[in-house]
């Protein structure tokens, strides 16, 4: 059986049928045209018309930040220990003392590719990276950063929202709390997920938590560029059929829903299915469009590998995102990697406690080729300067081996590396410092609030000030710590 679109006109009718007296009392004419202007004021705000006042003039009108789930080993990437080196085959803890997440420590275990000094800043950067080497002057890297827990669900919430706990708003989801969106017809927070799988915790890393549900993320697909979007377009026999009478429809729907919201003003899950009804009918024409690369010329594909079996999904979603940028997304990010589950029987995993150069040596090239050309494609185009780009990781790994083979590396929330770049960073800079074998942040410790509260202030916001009331506390996205690094501040 087919249902037959019918036109606005016999809608009203079959309601006039069904209920003889007035469509709306006087009471509810009263209340309609009485909050007409908070409406309207509604409308604006959710269209992203109205911005909030920075509190401080803007380095950067953006951010793209990438987030490489599972554990990166700082020892290995970024973060030169030529004392672990002189301690190669020697026991980490020789009095056994010390016990590691899941296993006690083995013998130390130098970086399993070589260090070299690179730019003029000649900071280290390891040969895992040989093309985000040659970008290493725009790079700018936090060498101390630590986590509250090795734990990975935990741990990328902690990077993510500032918090342990499932439940808070994402970094994301506050940059548009605070500033809106400079796009019309697409939203102002995308993730793109890595098409493998999901990150530890799923979608709860990009919520809006108790922020209003508008500000929740948008996800894209980008190994469908048709429908990026799951069930965006309606099929295609029902699209024929309710072409003609498509936009009296959805005008007399809006209509409905706007009448029906305006007595739940407290709602705000209400006001973002609203927006997000809107915003899809929007999409249906802006998401093909800048998730089709086809556009992209020969040189600026190969710069992101996007046929490469392996490299390609990253790099495609490397491009997207500048993509998304360039047309007024506030606030991309990109996930290069998913949760180790059954996905490491498949490939590897940055999680690497069984096989560290099988796993490094198969993400290190996907992220490598991905990051350089984003850094390099921005750079070129002119939006390095105003587009703040995050590269960062949800805890690192330990100094000594682990396994059957000690080929692996255990958890370590004692010490990992993020880096920085473009929107007002100083570039071939580095901030802090571990001890002489990689184990624990020594000099200037930062934590997650700090990175944060730096990105923010590179945005124009302070985080002292960017705040919601909930459940009788002002909340924030750096919680009640943080500090803006100015050392990392061109």
């Amino acid at each position: 059986m087919s249902i037959e679109p019918q036109p606005m006109q016999n809608l009203l009718q079959q309601a006039r049928s069904q209920n003889p007296g007035p469509l709306f009392s006087r009471r509810d004419f009263l209340k309609t045209t009485g909050s007409g202007f908070g409406g309207m004021a509604l409308l604006a705000m959710l269209a992203g018309e109205t911005r909030a006042e920075p509190h401080y003039p803007a380095r950067a009108k953006r951010v793209i930040q990438i987030f490489c789930p599972g554990g990166m080993s700082h020892v290995d990437t970024f973060d030169y220990k030529p004392t672990l080196e002189k301690r190669a085959g020697q026991p980490f803890d020789p009095d056994g003392k010390l016990q590691f997440f899941a296993s006690k420590p083995g013998n130390c275990q130098p970086g399993y590719w070589k260090f070299q000094q690179h730019g003029e800043s000649g900071l280290w950067m390891s040969d895992l990276f040989p093309k985000l080497a040659n970008c290493i002057d725009d790079m700018s890297f936090i060498y101390s950063m630590h986590s509250k827990t090795a734990l990975h669900g935990p741990a990328c919430f902690m990077m993510n929202t500032g918090f342990t706990l499932p439940g808070f708003p994402s970094m994301g989801a506050w940059v548009t709390y605070g500033l809106g969106s400079e796009a019309e017809d697409l939203p102002a927070f995308v993730v793109l997920p890595d098409p493998r799988g999901l990150p530890p915790g799923g979608i709860i890393n990009w919520g809006a938590g108790f922020l209003p549900a508008v500000h929740q993320a948008t996800t894209l697909d980008t190994s469908n560029p048709r429908q990026p979007i799951a069930d965006l377009f309606p099929p295609d026999d029902f699209a024929e059929k309710t072409q003609q009478s498509e936009k009296a429809g959805l005008d007399f729907l809006q209509k409905l829903n706007r009448l029906h919201q305006q007595s739940r003003s407290g709602n705000s899950e209400l006001d973002a299915r609203i927006k997000a009804y809107e915003m899809a009918a929007r999409l249906q024409l802006s998401a093909p469009e800048v998730t089709d690369l086809g556009s992209e010329t020969k040189a600026t594909r190969a710069l992101y590998d996007v046929d490469h079996p392996e490299i390609g999904p990253f790099g495609r979603q490397c491009l997207l995102a500048r993509r998304l940028a360039e047309r007024g997304v506030r606030f991309v990010q990109i996930y290069c990697g998913a949760e180790n589950t059954t996905a490491k029987k498949i490939r590897p995993n940055w999680d690497s406690h069984e096989d560290l150069v099988r796993d490094h040596g198969y993400w290190g090239a996907v992220l490598d080729t991905g990051a350089a050309a984003l850094l390099q494609d921005l750079k070129q185009r002119g939006m390095l300067d105003d587009t703040l780009v995050i590269c960062t990781t949800e805890f690192g790994r330990q100094p000594a081996g682990q396994g059957k083979q000690s080929k692996g590396r255990d958890h370590n929330a004692g010490a990992f590396t993020s880096w920085l770049a473009g929107g007002g960073i100083k570039g071939g800079v580095g901030y802090g410092a571990t001890d002489e074998l990689g184990f624990k942040a020594v000099e200037s410790p930062a934590y997650s609030y700090d990175l944060h509260a730096t990105a923010l202030h590179l945005l124009g916001i302070d985080h002292t000030k960017l705040t919601y009331y909930h459940n009788g506390i002002e909340r924030r996205l750096t919680d009640v710590h943080g500090h803006v690094i100015q050392e990392l501040l061109s």
